[in-house]
């Protein structure tokens, strides 16, 4: 069951990348072929104008899940680092409490203009700007979930140390896996002695 679930979120991920990376692609090649009609032939496509934007709304709404689940948002850890393994895991706890009223926020605004977004059509396209601004119910209830998940994780005692601290630095990440094995290598040598 357990690698089941693993599955399942893994190939949400996944999806999620996916459908990201076609929105670059919607708005790479709407963008350039837009700027080069409008170059060589004095035209353009109206929907090209439209279709790139809703593509951005998605593509940032879904990077902030993954962008979660990777743990690739900016940060501050100078504080964090200082601070013992207990202030560390009430600060993370915090910010995990905070970010699920963020995305509780998120679905509540979404619910309350539903009936708004969903009764008016985008002006060129004609389809419902649900289909644009719905993305939020997806991206809050991802966020929750995340931030539900790592609370109970937390009151377990399964977050690992380095876990609490949030920010990955660029490069870092290969860093601290090196790291990680070298201190696994010590203690397999300090118990094999």
């Amino acid at each position: 069951m357990n690698q089941l679930l693993k599955a399942a979120v893994a190939a949400f991920y996944r999806l999620l990348e996916v459908v990201m990376v076609l929105c670059m692609v919607v708005m790479l090649v709407m963008v350039f072929g837009n700027v080069m009609l409008r170059l060589f032939f004095n035209s353009g496509i109206d929907l090209s104008e439209e279709m790139p934007r809703f593509a951005f709304v998605w593509l940032t709404f879904l990077g902030a899940i993954v962008g979660l689940h990777r743990r690739a948002h900016l940060g501050v850890d100078m504080v964090v680092r200082a601070l013992p393994l207990l202030g560390r895991k009430i600060c993370w706890g915090l910010s995990q409490a905070i970010m699920l009223v963020c995305a509780g926020y998120i679905l509540y605004g979404t619910w309350l203009q539903h009936e708004i977004i969903a009764g008016n059509a985008s002006p060129v396209a004609q389809i419902s700007t649900l289909w644009v601004y719905g993305v939020s119910y997806v991206t809050g209830t991802a966020i929750g979930i995340i931030c539900i998940a790592n609370l109970i994780r937390l009151s377990l005692g399964l977050v690992e140390e380095h876990e609490l601290i949030d920010v990955n630095e660029e490069g870092m990440s290969e860093v601290q896996e090196i790291e990680h094995e070298l201190a696994d290598q010590a203690a397999h040598k300090g118990a094999a002695r």
